[in-house]
């Protein structure tokens, strides 16, 4: 069984989706997928996130403010450490350099404040970083807690940026980028990571693997990420669902396993 380690299900368009979203579930857990980490990314969205969570035993939380989404206003904050006892992680946080325009100031002070609340809630970090590399190593170096880690999400970075992470106890997820043909610089990442450091997400609705890409995204395409990873790194699909599993629960330990269901009793049994 998979699980979909970043996705945003309050951001899914379901206009069109037969069952809507838990149409869109239901087809995931078809899929072998058994669990579903929400990301939340928007103050003002954050108790919709935590709200859609509490309803369903396989969906967790996360509560955090993008870089892009950054404004500085108190009022994020609050947001976020409002719900931080109904979560499993923080984030997503991190930085995006991408464009010229961006407050690259308030971005660096909201990811230290992240970090640093991580640390002292005991809570996992969850990181995005583009364009901003070196920087998003520097910060967590100086901010993040030594004995609580994180995650790199979406990685799309090189070797030595995953090494340097996962050097301060950071996971590397990977998402449908590894499907991609300009992404062989991903994929060699891929077949070096330590099994017990490794991740897989959909970050839904974005970012849909080949043959998918362009499409809106869903958490059932997490099983094309994993297939593209076991074939990379020439190992089972079953042992890549299995310890990318397991590496979910070990980061994100505030995120209970969903019970399997008990067998049921054959209608032809004789008491």
């Amino acid at each position: 069984m998979f699980i979909d380690s970043h996705c945003h299900l309050d951001k899914l368009d379901l206009s069109a989706r037969e069952g809507g979203l838990e149409g869109a579930l239901d087809d995931a857990r078809a899929a072998g997928v058994s669990g579903f980490l929400c990301v939340g990314a928007e103050p003002t969205e954050l108790a919709d996130v935590v709200a859609l969570a509490a309803e369903r035993d396989d969906v967790w939380a996360s509560a955090g403010i993008h870089p892009l989404a950054v404004t500085g206003d108190r009022s994020q904050r609050e947001a976020v450490t409002a719900v931080l006892d109904q979560v499993v992680a923080i984030g997503e946080t991190g930085l995006d350099f991408f464009k010229q325009d961006n407050d690259v100031d308030a971005q660096l002070a909201d990811f230290a404040w992240h970090l640093e609340e991580g640390g002292r809630r005991g809570l996992p970090v969850i990181v995005h970083t583009r364009a901003a590399r070196q920087a998003t190593i520097a910060t967590i170096r100086r901010h993040g807690a030594p004995d609580v880690a994180g995650v790199l999400h979406c990685f799309a970075e090189d070797w030595e940026t995953a090494a340097a992470a996962m050097d301060l106890g950071y996971y590397v997820s990977i998402s449908g980028i590894v499907t991609f043909r300009s992404a062989e610089a991903l994929r060699d990442v891929v077949r070096r990571l330590p099994a017990e450091r490794l991740l897989v997400e959909t970050d839904a609705p974005w970012l849909s693997p080949a043959p998918h890409r362009g499409r809106p995204n869903e958490p059932m395409r997490v099983r094309r990420v994993a297939e593209c990873v076991a074939e990379l790194r020439g190992e089972p699909l079953e042992a890549i669902a299995e310890q990318t599993t397991e590496n979910f629960f070990r980061l994100f330990s505030r995120a209970a396993p969903v019970a399997a269901a008990p067998p049921q009793s054959s209608s032809n049994s004789t008491s």
